[in-house]
């Protein structure tokens, strides 16, 4: 077995590697770009190397510098993650022939698997099933139009080496096969080093699951389930779950073994992942291989109960897989969350920025690599993970690489983190996600969690009744607070003045407050809800029954009554408690950006944002007047932070609505704006190459 590996990645899969090396007794090694000089895998690694510039090009994706770094430290083996160099053949190649092993397939294989052209036609040989589509690389957007009208609309444009949603664009008609071909090339060119593109038909109301391997270097090659990934945001992976709510245990077995009997059609060793298209009527085509670790392995993990990394580190030391295909176990449910850096009511444009508060919900479940093993489960001399009670299991992991008052930078991907719940069925995980995400405190920078609750209360999602258009289907105008309706208003407007009463009584219990002069408690009270429908909402609310020692009081609104206990601290963002005997978590703080007399309260994704004071307040704030945000409808501003790459027009020119003016470089996206209405063009306020800051103008129209 290594003594040291290191680990040629950043965020929470590097920190996920270090995690299962340090069970195994493993040193490890972390390699940082300088955004990353201070991230929490550096922290955590025994050692940590220097190796280039924020860009990943300059650093991450410089086989020189990993190969260095590993020969400076002495690891004895590489651990690429996902991302960055993790399907590189040509970096496999190199590791080995550096006389340091690869600790993910050999080279030959990811060279045929990891090309999605050259894997579709291994396929085909191998027995699997195959989407119709051109296999050969296209060299012109023209020519894209001309392969596409002969395939027929929709089509999907896909980069040879795209993965994670980057260099994959989906066309129903010419000028979107066009312009689509143009950005996956860039796309895979700046992310990838591989510009070549190719293009198959789009199956329609598809399902995508796909198959978890793990191969040994004996020959063996096990499935271990499949996971249900068909949430789906712009091609980009959303909520993952396993099993699949859809599959039948005969179709979970056929695709299973075309699944292996392609691995084994290239010698494979490592964990992959074969990924499937499912029709409604289970017929499955192969999308492609992924010959690397996932970023939802974590559902596997918490299903079969095996840590996959584990299993990944002892193939690459050369043991044999210590179980049969039959051993396989499938226990429970488990949900994974992707919880990313973007702003779901600004069209989930990226937002990066400090970390000022970052508090995950308790874990009650961990990572593979932290749960109990019992001697009597090694086996073959791998250590199956398993938790030492039911409760360790059945609930809430959290895998990141970010830390309090850490950086989001604009360099790297959006994922923040990944939240994952194992529950005893799918209605159990459901509820388990639905809290923890409640639990989940984000400060700084904005987060996709409303969208998430949003999706996990969506009547069609809990009914396991969608395909990879739900979304689209669904938040095609794009995503608002009105999409995520609270199963009832009216106990947020509760938890605010139950908060307010507590901070009343302290304040009033402190000594020293001049005769006549002293905080008084009151019992009654008007919450005003702020910018509701464009306007405020003043509600009466009667708080009684309030007992300090233990948390708890009696609150009325609109004739409803909430008993609400919590023994959580005025300073405390996420309150738990119970409210009429049933259990909850909710966040609340004091002081927005708009009004830092307000409380944010948020719960279930919605977030509110209220004034709790007196009736006379309510009052006198009705005579507040209305100041109106000023009108920058003349500008066009960048929607987020991000790196100005292209300015597409000048001073004077006619501009027709929908035209491009600017494109805009975002965690490793390109985000084209355009002309919101016709006109001419005033002022170019930002260069090409300056880095812009949200809401920063860079054209204003005369």
């Amino acid at each position: 077995m290594f003594t040291k590996i290191l680990i040629a990645n950043r965020g929470e899969i590097a920190c996920r590697v270090i995690t299962t090396a340090r069970k195994m007794g493993i040193q490890t090694v972390a390699v940082y770009s300088e955004a990353d000089r201070d991230a929490r895998h550096v922290l955590l690694a025994d050692e940590a190397v220097h190796i280039g510039p924020a860009a990943s090009r300059e650093s991450y994706l410089v086989a020189d510098k990993i190969i260095a770094a590993c020969k400076q430290t002495g690891a004895q083996a590489v651990h690429p993650g996902y991302g960055f160099l993790s399907e590189n053949a040509a970096f496999a190649k190199r590791v080995e022939e550096e006389g340091i092993v690869f600790i993910g397939p050999k080279h030959h294989s990811i060279g045929a698997m990891g090309d999605k052209i050259e894997s579709k036609k291994l396929a085909g040989k191998a027995g699997v099933n195959c989407i119709p589509g051109v296999n050969d690389a296209i060299d012109t957007p023209e020519n894209a139009v001309e392969i596409a009208k002969g395939i027929g609309y929709p089509v999907m444009i896909m980069a040879s080496a795209g993965g994670g949603g980057k260099g994959l664009r989906v066309a129903f008609n010419d000028k979107e096969a066009f312009e689509g071909f143009t950005s996956c090339r860039n796309e895979a060119r700046n992310s990838f080093g591989d510009d070549r593109v190719f293009i198959e038909k789009f199956v329609e109301e598809p399902r995508h699951i796909e198959i978890q391997l793990i191969g040994d270097a004996h020959g063996n090659v096990l499935y271990l389930n499949e996971r249900e990934c068909s949430i789906q945001r712009r091609h980009q992976k959303v909520i993952e779950e396993a099993p699949s709510p859809f599959i039948s245990d005969a179709t979970r077995k056929a695709m299973g073994e075309q699944a292996v009997a392609l691995a084994k059609a290239v010698d494979y060793q490592s964990a992959g992942t074969v990924e499937f298209v499912v029709g409604k009527d289970q017929s499955f085509y192969f999308l492609e291989m992924n010959t690397r670790l996932q970023v939802e392995h974590p559902v596997t993990e918490c299903i079969t109960g095996l840590d996959l990394v584990e299993l990944m580190i002892r193939v690459a030391a050369g043991e044999k897989l210590p179980l049969t295909q039959a051993e396989v176990q499938r226990n429970g449910w488990a949900i994974e969350c992707r919880i990313n850096a973007e702003d779901p009511f600004r069209n989930f444009l990226p937002s990066t920025g400090r970390l000022v508060r970052f508090a995950p919900p308790e874990q009650t479940m961990f990572q593979a690599g932290h749960t109990t093993v019992h001697p009597e489960l090694v086996e073959g001399g791998l250590r199956q993970a398993r938790p030492e009670r039911e409760g360790d299991y059945f609930g809430v992991r959290v895998d990141t690489g970010v830390q309090d008052g850490g950086e989001i930078p604009m360099f790297y991907d959006s994922m923040i983190a990944k939240l994952i719940v194992h529950g005893k069925d799918r209605n159990d995980a459901i509820a388990k996600m639905r809290e923890a995400l409640n639990g989940f405190v984000i400060r700084g920078v904005s987060s996709n969690i409303p969208f998430q609750a949003a999706l996990l209360a969506h009547p069609r999602f809990v009914k396991g009744d969608f395909n990879t258009g739900f979304i689209a289907e669904q938040y095609g105008k794009g995503f608002s607070a009105e999409d995520v309706p609270h199963d009832d208003p009216d106990f947020l407007v509760a938890l605010a003045a139950f908060v307010r009463r507590k901070s009343r009584e302290r304040t009033a219990g402190l000594t020293g407050q001049l005769p006549g002069y002293g905080v008084q408690v009151g019992k009654d009270y008007a919450v005003v809800t702020l910018g509701v429908g464009g306007k405020n909402l003043y509600t009466a609310v009667h708080v009684d029954e309030f007992v300090g020692e233990r948390g708890s009081a009696t609150v009325t609104v609109n004739g409803k009554s909430f008993a609400i206990c919590s023994p959580s601290r005025l300073n405390d963002i996420a309150i738990v408690g119970t409210v009429n005997g049933q259990p909850f978590t909710a966040q609340v703080e004091r002081g927005t950006p708009k009004n830092p007399l307000a409380l944010q309260v948020q719960h279930n994704g919605t977030r509110i944002e209220v004034l709790v004071g007196s009736p006379r307040m309510a009052e006198l704030h009705r005579l507040m007047p209305f100041k109106a945000p000023p009108d920058m409808s003349r500008f066009v501003l960048s929607p987020m932070p991000g790196l100005l790459v292209d300015v597409a027009v000048q001073p004077g020119q006619k501009v027709q609505a929908g035209e491009r003016v600017a494109v805009i470089e975002a965690m490793k996206m390109e985000n084209v704006l355009f002309a919101a209405a016709d006109g001419v063009v005033g002022k170019v306020l930002a260069a090409k190459g300056e880095s812009l800051t949200v809401d920063q103008p860079i054209i204003e129209f005369a």
